[in-house]
């Protein structure tokens, strides 16, 4: 299956895109991965990535899509793919919809993190990430272990993203419901389009998902 997860920053699509590469076989393709694993890959794709970033230029749809094609080309998968952070406008959704079409792929399933804002900004600044796995913690709900030992893969470093204050998140907030929210009418018109609460504990979160998936 293929699928995108839809929802604004600290909706939890990164922790719920790991956990079905671990229960489905999937492949997450994270935009902001692939253009860091490009700019280091020595391949003509990668050194235009690196031109780009290295003059501070913002990256082209038309640089992204040429990522998603390598890895969709690439093969591995079995369990299809998850696109994480892509598409973010109607014109990437466009060009997503394109090129899978021409590789004879289908987008399965779109699902919407649905989030209360409040609530997203009080549980995104009480969170905190394993430096090792990217497993997340959070304050009040998930506090990191009395033992300071991540419970996933036993690493001992926690970070916090700078950006990860009020402030900073209401603009971050702001620039998804004016970009990427548009997305949502997109593909109900499709009929692909479901939603699952976001806030929800994480295990109840993939069972909706799951369900989605399934149903």
């Amino acid at each position: 299956m293929n699928i995108i997860l839809l929802g604004p920053p600290g909706a939890g699509k990164g922790t719920q895109a790991r956990r079905l590469v671990d229960e489905r076989d999937m492949v997450q393709l994270s935009t902001g991965d692939m253009l860091r694993e490009a700019r280091t890959s020595g391949t003509e794709m990668g050194r235009v990535v690196a031109g780009v970033m290295d003059r501070g230029e913002l990256v082209t749809d038309e640089i992204v899509i040429g990522l998603i094609r390598e890895k969709l080309t690439e093969g591995g998968a079995s369990g299809g793919y998850i696109f994480d952070g892509f598409p973010r406008t109607l014109a990437q959704a466009d060009a997503l919809g394109d090129l899978l079409a021409e590789l004879g792929e289908t987008l399965d399933a779109v699902i919407e993190m649905r989030v209360d804002d409040d609530a997203l900004v009080a549980r995104i600044t009480a969170r905190s990430t394993c430096a090792s796995c990217g497993e997340v913690y959070n304050d009040n709900t998930k506090p990191i272990p009395a033992d300071g030992t991540c419970t996933n893969c036993g690493g001992k470093e926690f970070t916090r993203r700078a950006d990860d204050n009020e402030d900073s998140l209401k603009t971050r907030l702001l620039a998804y419901y004016k970009q990427t929210s548009p997305l949502i009418g997109y593909y109900h018109a499709k009929g692909a389009l479901s939603s699952v609460d976001g806030l929800a504990a994480m295990d109840d979160v993939a069972g909706s998902i799951r369900s989605v998936l399934e149903g």
